[in-house]
């Protein structure tokens, strides 16, 4: 039996989460304006057969693979939403499943901190080399969640709405962490989106 972890269609990757992606893909790089589709199950082996499918079902290029015991994702992108969408439906085909059978995001921790300190920014700039760096008196907000794959969505969801700094996106392992950064009445409306993303993903 293989779950049905993560399903996440992305109608058009933002700039800085397409640029994000771009610093961990092992494959074809996605762009902005990019539709991106989200796959995690479990277990991680059956990855391999599910990325097999989807790439014979549509023109989608393969950015990224990851392969471990629990679980396997992979995500695939293309300039044209129906080749991605088309991909996807043959992934849940193959899964006997729907959109709706995919697990439901929840929220592990959420918090925005508002006035960073130097000591805290340098610190956690140290920790993220791929995304942008905050700065001291900026607001963060970070967001943790499961399945993990989701917390992709809730980053290009919060570029949408709000002038930001995309951080750090994690999307891989048992939790995903995302960490954001601007002014406060930026963090605070990205972080609306995000939450509100994760806790209603769309649906192709």
């Amino acid at each position: 039996m293989i779950e049905l972890r993560t399903y996440v269609f992305i109608d058009s990757l933002q700039p800085q989460v397409a640029e994000y992606m771009a610093t961990a893909s092992q494959g074809f790089l996605p762009v902005p304006g990019d539709a991106c589709l989200w796959v995690e199950v479990s277990p991680g082996m059956a990855v391999h057969r599910l990325t097999d499918i989807a790439l014979k079902a549509s023109s989608v290029r393969l950015a990224q693979q990851v392969v471990e015991r629990a679980f396997g994702s992979m995500v695939i992108h293309h300039r044209v939403q129906s080749d991605v969408v088309q991909a996807g439906n043959t992934i849940l085909e193959y899964l006997g499943r729907e959109q709706t059978e995919r697990q439901p995001c929840e929220i592990a921790w959420q918090e925005i901190i508002r006035g960073m300190t130097p000591d805290h920014t340098v610190l956690i700039n140290r920790q993220n080399r791929r995304g942008n760096m905050i700065l001291p008196d900026q607001s963060m907000f970070i967001l943790e969640v499961e399945p993990a794959g989701y917390v992709v969505y809730a980053a290009n969801q919060a570029e949408k709405a709000a002038n930001i700094s995309l951080i750090d996106v994690r999307a891989v392992g048992k939790y995903g962490r995302l960490t954001i950064a601007g002014t406060e009445g930026n963090v605070d409306e990205a972080a609306r989106a995000a939450i509100a993303a994760v806790k209603n993903p769309a649906f192709t």
